[in-house]
């Protein structure tokens, strides 16, 4: 009992420690770090150029199912970016009992596109996918608390599980940018878009080895300004349509009408805030692993508050689910920079970008190959995070390397054969077509079963036959 309440009493003296360090006071926390204004400039606008393909995708698709125009999608787009950047500032500066202080890129989930498209699809239209949103990021605002206790049931063996998940689940996004996007395009998987991709790569690995001038931390930027040029050159991308359109515009609340509230839409959304909630909590703990900071359940519990807090006002202004974004996380682990303050001024872009159309048609001309060879990069780095956390991992005399087999394998179900789990019922299906969210689950279930329950059970049995 002795060791245990000692354990107790340190757990909770870091725990202070890390909420003093957050307020200014004791040692400073690696997130904390200050740079040059024109350092949090240019990296900042390296995540957003690392994210933005995939912060439009969702309004792209969600407006196209509901038969918008092209002017309305224009509207989902700059709202989903102006929320995105008040997300980013709210997750990564931080307010009390919001934020987790933490380098994390938010935006628009891919998670609930598949459930809101259904709900477009059902008649209700935009007012309810709005509501939908809206009902179930309240209801995950106030679960938030209760979902951050299950940090002490991610060990090593179970965030290395999900961190490689993360990477892996990410890599066919990157194959379908290096394609060229869209599957409908007549050069869609081209020599031409791959080998565009593969030159950005190229550059990328080249660059992330030149320490002078600290090229290496701005690989990827540099490499989506130099592939970008490329593309120009060999004809693949046009900036004539970025003087097309407003220059200047403010998200109008309520554009499409107010919300209504469908119950079957909201259980349906509320299944993919559990999603968005497991994700998030993966992103931190990966992030945290990168960048060496400390996470409790309470800090944890701050930024899924902020998740959902961003996920309620979204509708407001017209978007969607707001979530953590995990291709960012793969920038700070290649950029080494782990400056919460440059995420935040990258949130600052996000919402200037919402405000000026002309920036967001200006960044919107990077071509998709140049995006998926940079992805490639970023995902499989977030994916080596994990294996890196998996070699730390004991595998003797314990069930890790079963657990580390099952989950992974199930994770990855979702990303080699996305139907498969389509003849289950919708909840379930919500869930594990998520290979982030199925890896895990399986992971926490078998750790529990094949340690947790397993040690106590050997610990009684060696107390009885004492």
């Amino acid at each position: 009992m002795a060791a245990a309440d000692t354990a107790a009493a340190d757990t909770a003296a870091s725990d202070a420690a890390a909420r003093a360090a957050g307020s200014g006071h004791g040692a400073p926390r690696p997130e904390d770090e200050r740079l040059h204004w024109s350092k949090n400039l240019a990296h900042g606008m390296q995540h957003v150029l690392s994210m933005y393909g995939g912060i439009i995708a969702p309004p792209l698709i969600i407006g196209t199912a509901a038969g918008l125009s092209s002017a309305e999608i224009g509207v989902l787009i700059a709202s989903c970016l102006f929320i995105g950047g008040l997300a980013t500032i709210l997750q990564s500066v931080g307010l009390p009992f919001f934020g987790s202080q933490l380098p994390l890129v938010q935006g628009t989930s891919f998670a609930s596109v598949a459930t809101l498209v259904a709900i477009v699809g059902g008649g209700g239209g935009m007012p309810a996918v709005f509501g939908a949103v809206l009902g179930a990021a309240l209801i995950g605002l106030l679960i938030a608390p209760f979902f951050a206790r299950i940090v002490r049931f991610f060990p090593p063996v179970v965030t290395g599980v999900v961190i490689t998940t993360i990477g892996v689940s990410l890599i066919p996004v990157a194959a379908r940018w290096a394609m060229g996007g869209s599957a409908t395009a007549d050069d869609y998987g081209s020599v031409g878009n791959i080998a565009l991709a593969g030159a950005t790569l190229l550059i990328a690995l080249v660059l992330s080895r030149v320490r002078a001038f600290g090229v290496n931390r701005m690989a990827i930027l540099l490499a989506l300004l130099l592939g970008t040029l490329i593309a120009w050159i060999a004809g693949k991308t046009d900036f004539s349509s970025v003087g097309d359109g407003a220059v200047f515009a403010i998200p109008r609340p309520f554009a499409f009408g107010l919300p209504v509230f469908e119950i079957s839409g909201i259980i349906a959304m509320v299944i993919v805030v559990l999603v968005i909630l497991t994700e998030t909590t993966a992103d931190m703990l990966a992030v945290a692993q990168i960048t060496g900071s400390r996470v409790d359940s309470r800090r944890i519990a701050d930024g899924l508050r902020a998740d959902m807090l961003s996920s309620a006002v979204a509708p407001v202004f017209n978007t969607f689910t707001q979530s953590a974004f995990a291709q960012n996380v793969g920038l700070v682990a290649i950029s080494g920079v782990k400056s919460r303050f440059v995420v935040a001024t990258g949130g600052a872009i996000l919402v200037l970008l919402g405000l000026l159309p002309v920036l967001g048609r200006v960044i919107a001309t990077l071509p998709m190959a140049v995006l998926g060879g940079a992805g490639i990069l970023l995902f499989g780095t977030v994916a080596a995070s994990g294996i890196r956390t998996l070699g730390k991992v004991h595998y003797e005399n314990n069930a890790n390397v079963l657990i580390v087999a099952a989950s992974l394998a199930i994770g990855c179900i979702p990303v080699v054969a996305p139907d498969f789990f389509d003849a289950f019922p919708t909840w379930f299906s919500t869930i594990f077509h998520s290979g982030i969210s199925s890896a895990a689950i399986t992971a926490v279930v078998l750790n529990l079963l094949f340690n947790e329950v397993g040690r106590r059970r050997r610990h009684a049995e060696r107390e009885r036959f004492a």
